[in-house]
């Protein structure tokens, strides 16, 4: 049986609130391991898949900016 990490993580933060949300990121973050790539990953292509282009337009250029 192979798990689909991207169901996994999905279905552990459906249904989070904008604080819990906030508080799962910043906590991968801070933790600074290489485990929780992913889970930023799949909350970054939920976001994006979901964006317009404008929106998509304004993470390139914030993301080009803050990798000058």
């Amino acid at each position: 049986m192979g798990l689909n990490l991207r169901n996994a993580i999905i279905h552990n933060v459906t249904g989070s609130n904008t604080e819990q949300l906030n508080e799962t990121i910043v906590d991968a973050i801070q933790s600074g391991e290489e485990k929780m790539l992913p889970g930023l990953g799949v909350l970054f292509e939920i976001y994006w898949n979901n964006a317009n282009q404008q929106e998509k337009s304004a993470m390139l250029e914030a993301l080009e900016e803050n990798l000058k």
